[in-house]
């Protein structure tokens, strides 16, 4: 018997639309957007406490928004602030260097770096000392790097290799010395994202009782963190919290060291005063004070600061 009903036959709009929606869900999976509201509106709920306690990225507003840093040809990554000089360090890797910049992202010097074939993170550690990171080898090296230093060679400096899911360019891509605890933290970029905190380093060059200890820091209440990439870090010593960096996710987050997440700051544009969406964020730093610094990558320097004195300085010595 022939059916009274006419076939049916979608029409090219609902096509588009469910095609449409479809590539949005994919999207949202992709960048872990779902994950990123859960933790927003977790984030909230603490607000008070963590205004006071934390470093507390909400109430950052961007000073210096995507200054170009004249004399720095492409692929700076890493940052570091030097509490003796006052100023930032970043390295270069085509052709690898080191630059010393100011704190409103002006260069000071470049210094030729031989021994290290991509270099990505920077550290420092004390006085005239500092890390260095190579992300295709998963070498750290320490080097010194005084007033006067007009090149740098580390095929001879003391290093320490961890060449685990040695991959395809995806490997230590930021490191952050915490002055208080003498450990190190190394963020690898994916495949997969981790974090390690490396203790017993300062025996290494005293000659002490080696006790190197290697561990993984995690977040709590997830298995994984919610960024898509992790291309810098950098430790805030008066909290105690990490500040983490995605360049794809375009976010700053910010964790305690038990691993609970604490704030965001998102690197889009309209967003904390940005007027545009920073484009490849790969260097992050945090200076005694509390200003936040990013570098994006080839040459961009923003300056984020506290639109009220922070909680923690008060209680600082």
């Amino acid at each position: 018997m022939p059916s009274s009903f006419p076939p049916f036959k979608p029409r090219r709009g609902w096509l588009l639309l469910l095609a449409a929606l479809g590539a949005a869900f994919l999207l949202a999976w992709q960048f872990k957007l779902p994950s990123l509201a859960w933790y927003w509106f977790g984030m909230r709920g603490h607000a008070e406490e963590w205004a006071q306690k934390g470093v507390w990225l909400p109430g950052y507003r961007v000073g210096i928004d995507g200054r170009r840093i004249e004399g720095i040809g492409k692929n700076a990554s890493g940052l570091t602030f030097n509490p003796e000089t006052r100023t930032l360090f970043t390295v270069i890797n085509a052709p690898p260097q080191v630059a010393e910049i100011t704190t409103d992202g002006r260069l000071l010097r470049t210094i030729p770096l031989t021994g290290v074939g991509d270099p990505e993170g920077i550290s420092h550690v004390d006085a005239e000392r500092y890390v260095i990171a190579d992300e295709r080898d998963q070498q750290l090296y320490w080097v010194e790097i005084g007033p006067d230093t007009g090149r740098l060679d580390v095929s001879g400096a003391p290093r320490l290799g961890i060449a685990i899911d040695l991959g395809k360019n995806l490997g230590f891509e930021g490191v952050s010395w915490d002055h208080a605890k003498d450990r190190l933290f190394v963020a690898k970029e994916k495949s997969p994202l981790r974090v390690l905190e490396i203790s017993g380093i300062p025996a290494l060059f005293t000659g002490g009782p080696l006790d190197l200890q290697i561990r993984e820091w995690k977040p709590s209440r997830a298995r994984t963190l919610f960024m898509t990439d992790l291309s810098s870090l950098t430790l805030h010593e008066p909290t105690g919290n990490l500040l983490l960096l995605s360049h794809e996710s375009r976010l700053v987050v910010e964790y305690a060291y038990d691993g609970t997440p604490v704030s965001i700051l998102p690197l889009w544009k309209g967003w904390h005063g940005l007027a545009r969406t920073v484009p490849q964020a790969e260097g992050l730093a945090i200076d005694d004070e509390g200003t936040l610094y990013v570098l994006s990558e080839p040459d961009l320097f923003y300056r984020f600061e506290r639109t009220a004195p922070p909680a923690w300085r008060a209680a600082a010595p």
